[in-house]
């Protein structure tokens, strides 16, 4: 049941990145993407935590790899046709970010990125935000 949940999730999310994918997003793709500085105030409540990371991969994978390639670098399958592409997570710009405004982005999203407070619990987004950090030592 949970397997054909987690595939549902993904031909869900696929199509919903197929649709947005179509329609053209000038001014986002023309803007640097930037978090409030209320943003970098926020604190990691899971920083450190690799029990927490072990679970963002898991997240990573069933929920972000579609869009931000495996490695994180922005060339997943489905993110080929968003525009603007989805970010690459282990370049100096994003790693250079503070947790808390990764987190404030992966919260409220930016066509085509969805929001994931609606979708993920503020733990599972913390996690993932620990699993970015992780991909940003492997380049």
């Amino acid at each position: 049941m949970y397997k054909q949940s987690i595939i549902l999730i993904r031909i869900l999310l696929l199509f919903v990145v197929a649709i947005l994918g179509s329609v053209s997003f000038v001014n986002a793709q023309n803007e640097d993407w930037s978090a409030p500085s209320a943003a970098d105030k926020i604190v990691n409540p899971l920083k450190g935590n690799s029990d927490a990371t072990k679970k963002g991969k898991k997240l990573y994978k069933q929920m972000c790899a579609i869009c931000h390639g495996d490695q994180g670098k922005g060339d997943g399958i489905a993110g080929a046709a968003l525009d603007p592409p989805p970010g690459n997570f282990i370049t100096k710009k994003v790693q250079a970010q503070t947790d808390g405004a990764i987190f404030w982005k992966m919260t409220t999203g930016r066509p085509p990125m969805i929001a994931y407070a609606e979708f993920l619990k503020e733990e599972q987004r913390w996690q993932l935000v620990n699993y970015i950090r992780e991909l940003g030592k492997y380049k």
